[in-house]
């Protein structure tokens, strides 16, 4: 049981998984924006083309106020969101060691001072021939 958990663990955490999700509730989020906009701009400013129905001030008003609502419901989502990421990401960062800072590959040219291959015996800049004890500054 312990194995089946971890397997699990590792399936779930895992940065795709996490992004597929994230994508999911975001798009779902922005679809109460989508709805709101079509319902309360679109469809009255068509209904007033087409004299389907008539609205007053007082109808654009709570059209205005359902939108920014919608709004602002997606921006909280968002942020919960975001602030979840980061959580999980520092939990994850937190169990990793760091990598080991890889070797050199090149060089300086004490003449020329270009960065060089750190095997060549010759400067392809300024054509000067190195010393083996010219070696990284």
């Amino acid at each position: 049981m312990k194995k089946f958990i971890e397997e699990f663990k590792a399936f779930a955490l895992r940065g795709n998984v996490m992004d597929m999700a994230v994508g999911v509730l975001i798009g779902s989020a922005f679809s109460g924006i989508v709805t709101s906009l079509t319902e309360n701009f679109i469809n009255p400013v068509i209904s007033l083309l087409t004299g389907a129905e008539r609205y007053t001030l007082q109808d654009a008003a709570g059209f205005a106020s359902n939108f920014a609502s919608s709004l602002v419901n997606f921006l909280i989502m968002a942020l919960i969101l975001f602030c979840m990421m980061k959580g999980v990401n520092k939990l994850l960062s937190l169990g990793r060691k760091p990598a080991a800072p890889a070797a050199p590959t090149t060089k300086k040219c004490p003449y020329c001072l270009s960065d060089i291959p750190i095997g060549a015996t010759r400067c392809p800049h300024c054509t000067s021939q190195l010393e083996e004890t010219a070696a990284v500054r």
